[in-house]
């Protein structure tokens, strides 16, 4: 991964945005020697997003098979029969 000072950032934000784009391989970037951002490529991000959200809808479910807030596939079929007619 390529780190940047800030400073640099600022000076040469074109350069690297065209070196993220061709590589994309994230950019992190520091501030007084400590890290303080990362800069990703856009379609990175959005895919990083999108893989997050259904890792969350995996955890809600497992967190109610955990809880026993389960239903059979009758029961189910019940509770949806508004949305599936």
């Amino acid at each position: 991964m390529k780190t940047e000072l800030v400073t640099t950032l600022k000076r040469q934000a074109t350069k690297i945005l065209a070196e993220l784009h061709d590589t994309r391989e994230p950019v992190l970037i520091t501030e007084h020697g400590h890290p303080s951002a990362y800069l990703v490529d856009f379609e990175d991000y959005e895919s990083m997003q999108n893989r997050m959200r259904i890792l969350e809808g995996i955890a809600r479910g497992e967190k109610a098979v955990f809880e026993g807030r389960v239903y059979s596939e009758s029961e189910a079929e019940e509770k949806m029969s508004k949305w599936l007619k």
